[in-house]
């Protein structure tokens, strides 16, 4: 329209002027606006004031990016350790595990994005989480584990965590894209007449397959149970030798 002003541009700073601390950071307030998946060096550029190549400088490809702010994001969002030298048993600390990390990932979608859904991880961050698994093992194997039991059982529960709060992250990212996406257990079609049983669960507030509460907890139980028995066995051969 004629006699309306731009707005104004925003002043390209000057070469050299900034470090990797700002540029990472840059890019966790955009990631936040555009998503992991749409980020890019240009428009971090543009979003900072700055050319790409002052980016390129210090980040010579978007996953050494990505890498830098996975690092930054287990410091930042005080991604809880694995286990907590708390003096509990194993089964109080490995569900206070579960629940502390789906907490974290739920609380950050970002770091579900850089985590998660990511197929590379950093070299810190891989180190940060085998060290984490270690003791995980370590501490069921002195609860009377084996050692294929004790990482077979935290598997389960590694798996369990992840499929779960990876789940909730897409159904949101869905969502954001199209306020009409539905998830599947959202798309079921329940009557009293047709399906009575599925409409007495869900006037129970059940939901068959939704990564809710509920069925996270009635999941984890079910593998933590299982741990048990394991233990237990192990010790009724061990008494009776």
């Amino acid at each position: 329209m004629a006699g309306q002003e731009s707005a104004p541009k925003r002043k390209r700073r000057e070469r050299g002027s900034i470090d990797p601390e700002e540029i990472i950071n840059g890019a966790f307030e955009l990631a936040e606006e555009v998503s992991i998946d749409n980020l890019s060096m240009p428009m971090l550029g543009k979003h900072l004031g700055v050319g790409v190549t002052s980016i390129y400088w210090y980040f010579r490809k978007k996953d050494d990016l990505l890498n830098a702010m996975t690092d930054r994001a287990i410091t930042r969002y005080q991604l809880p350790a694995a286990m907590k030298t708390t003096g509990d048993d194993w089964r109080t600390q490995l569900h206070g595990h579960a629940h502390s990390m789906r907490k974290a990932f739920l609380a950050h979608p970002i770091l579900c994005d850089l985590l998660l859904i990511r197929s590379t991880m950093s070299t810190k961050a891989g180190a940060m989480g085998a060290k984490e698994i270690e003791r995980i093992v370590a501490l069921l194997m002195d609860a009377g584990l084996s050692l294929e039991d004790a990482y077979d059982s935290y598997s389960a529960v590694q798996l369990h965590i992840r499929g779960s709060i990876v789940l909730e992250r897409l159904y949101q990212r869905s969502k954001a894209e199209d306020s009409g996406n539905v998830a599947y257990y959202e798309n079921l079609v329940i009557t009293p007449e047709a399906t009575p049983l599925l409409a007495e669960a869900e006037a129970n507030g059940w939901v068959a397959g939704a990564p809710n509460d509920h069925n996270f907890e009635y999941v984890l139980n079910c593998i933590l149970d299982n741990t048990e028995r394991l233990i237990a066995a192990k010790a009724s051969v061990a008494s009776s030798a």
